[in-house]
């Protein structure tokens, strides 16, 4: 794990994660606060809907640079590149997960979290 270089606060990570998203034209997405929900494993999961495979690697790809270029930080751990369904990009206090659409609807992250308050990012 690389340390990050500058220290930040998991919100303003956050609108950086939201930056990468919007860059690559992500849809619906949506900020889940979990600093008030009991057992939750991060402060903050950013999440968002792709189109096709093409746009989910260009979203996480996004996400990565645009965080790397403002903290110096890569994130801790990545999952799902390869079969493109739902990539997560592991920040620790802050959780990328960005989704093809019809899986986004089947594992409905918002109800699973329920407790957190969400906002949508226009």
């Amino acid at each position: 794990m690389q340390e990050s270089k500058t220290v930040l606060k998991s919100k303003e990570l956050t609108d950086i994660v939201v930056n990468g998203m919007a860059e690559k034209k992500a849809s619906d997405i949506r900020i889940l606060d979990l600093r008030d929900v009991k057992n939750a494993v991060a402060d903050f999961f950013v999440i968002c809907s792709a189109n096709s495979d093409t746009q989910i690697d260009a979203i996480s790809e996004s996400v990565e640079a645009e965080v790397y270029k403002m903290t110096q930080t890569n994130p801790w751990k990545k999952e799902g590149k390869t079969n493109k369904e739902w990539i997560l990009i592991d920040y620790v206090d802050v959780v990328a997960h960005i989704f093809r659409k019809d899986r986004r609807d089947f594992y409905s992250l918002e109800e699973l979290w329920g407790d957190a308050q969400i906002t949508e990012v226009a």
